[in-house]
């Protein structure tokens, strides 16, 4: 037992020995262990102390097998590094620099030398594929390029946000392909030419619903296309009682009706419209031509007024040429002849669009003027035949404006509109503007009175367009 507390001194001395945390604990352990081996050789031997060494060496075998198996995961650990690191302390007390002790022994090539810096090393299996050279950016470059600009938000974040792609001040190289361009259309006297602004006419009419401006194109393209399905050819031929001049006292006629039951312009150029189609399709005698013209207008203000007038109103109006049951046959005759087919473009649908292109210089006197044209158009058999309801539409804007002197005659906005250039309307302008020369001293008065009210704004009293008239002159 002496002994024993001997032991267990000496074992407390060493713990207590600053040993920088370099020494193990199965050092510790091992010391005593090898301790008590000698002392008991040296002793000789006894019962109860042979017992407490064999319980000492099988404390001790069992504590140093746990601290030994601790020892061995760590030194395993330290295998898997590149270095063995000496504890800091120890090497500082020892005086020794720190070095890096390579491990071997050690099959690396599995783990393809994680952690070990190998400069030179041959190639395995495959070819490596060799990196590309990475190119080196100047920043002061990349700024020049794209310069940014800091924005600051309320909480105090910043955004940076590209401002320009070119610095300012540098100059931007024109190629030798665009400078021939310029050169050739200089030459030309292309860039001379002063090109006009096309209007947008529909963009005040954004919160209009009746406008329908998110197909209104779609619908002028339309009305143009199936205009030439309405437009009526030379029938004359085919009428051996009618000639154009009757057609056009007859037209005249229902101009002066129309004016007097303050009728819409729509149920006008329908009623011209039905009467012209209905006289291409069958023989009329002429004691019947007024009672076509009558039922026509019947049709017209069915389908476009919301007043109609009655049918006792025509009888009137017509001096009781023809009696109510004359006119309800005539009109089903009409009906059944066109196919109930009353939906067509005529040249009021046109007008509406064309005027409001004629901007900036909208005003009502240009309104009745380009009214006044269009129906001088449509009084005349020879303007219906050979021009189309949107050609007479567009040439009686032009007419208007040319007789008004309104500059440009033609302009950009309105060719795009319209879809007609000023040289496709010459003709037609030239033949409207010959009606209205001839207006105040022809007999067929009824248009030249209406448009020479103070209501109308008197713009048959103008004085028609010299320009048109001389080059109409001059062609006859």
């Amino acid at each position: 037992m002496h002994r024993f507390g001997q032991l267990q001194q000496q074992v407390k001395k060493k713990k207590k020995k600053d040993l920088g945390g370099s020494v193990l604990l199965s050092e510790i352990i091992q010391g005593p262990k090898v301790a008590i081996e000698n002392t008991d050789v040296q002793g000789g031997g006894g019962g109860g102390s042979s017992r407490l060494q064999v319980f000492l060496s099988s404390l001790f075998s069992s504590i140093g097998g746990v601290f030994g198996s601790s020892v061995q995961d760590q030194d395993s650990d330290m295998a898997t590094k590149a270095t063995l690191v000496v504890p800091h302390q120890q090497l500082q007390r020892e005086g020794i620099k720190q070095k890096i002790v390579p491990l071997e022994g050690r099959n690396r090539k599995v783990l393809k030398d994680i952690g070990n810096l190998v400069k030179d090393r041959a190639p395995e299996g495959k070819n490596q594929v060799e990196k590309k050279n990475k190119v080196d950016i100047n920043p002061s470059s990349l700024k020049k390029m794209l310069p940014l600009k800091r924005f600051e938000q309320k909480n105090g974040d910043e955004i940076v946000k590209p401002v320009r792609r070119f610095k300012e001040g540098i100059p931007i190289k024109k190629t030798f392909t665009s400078t021939l361009s310029a050169r050739s259309k200089a030459a030309c006297g292309i860039n001379n030419k002063p090109k006009g602004e096309i209007v947008n006419i529909d963009a005040k009419d954004g919160d209009n619903e009746l406008a329908v401006v998110e197909y209104i194109d779609e619908l002028y393209n339309y009305y143009k296309q199936s205009e030439d399905e309405t437009k009526v050819n030379d029938y004359m031929g085919l009428q051996p009682d009618i000639n154009a001049k009757m057609r056009s006292i007859l037209i005249d006629w229902l101009i002066e009706v129309h004016h007097k039951f303050e009728l819409m312009p729509e149920t006008l150029y329908l009623t011209i419209n039905i009467v012209d189609r209905f006289l291409s399709m069958k023989v009329v005698p002429r004691r019947e031509l007024q009672l076509v013209g009558i039922s026509s207008m019947l049709l017209a203000s069915k389908y476009e007024e919301i007043w109609a007038p009655e049918v006792n109103d025509f009888v009137c109006i017509s001096d009781n040429a023809y009696v109510k049951e004359q006119i309800l046959v005539m009109e089903k005759a009409i009906l059944v002849k066109l196919g109930w087919y009353l939906t067509v473009p005529t040249p009021y649908v046109f007008l509406v669009r064309y005027i409001k292109a004629s901007v900036p210089n909208v005003d009502e006197e240009l309104e009745n003027m380009v009214f006044f044209f269009a129906e001088l158009g449509v009084m005349h058999y020879s303007a219906v035949i050979a021009h189309c309801a949107s050609t007479i539409a567009a040439s009686a804007v032009y007419a208007a404006r040319c007789t008004l002197k309104r500059s440009p005659a033609w302009t950009e906005t309105l060719e795009h509109n319209t879809g007609y250039s000023e040289n496709q309307l010459i003709d037609c302008a030239k033949l409207l503007v010959g009606f209205h020369s001839g207006a105040a001293e022809s007999k067929l008065k009824a248009v030249f009175k209406k448009y020479s009210s103070i209501k109308s704004g008197a713009v048959a009293l103008y004085s028609p367009a010299k320009e048109l008239l001389a080059e109409s002159s001059s062609d006859q």
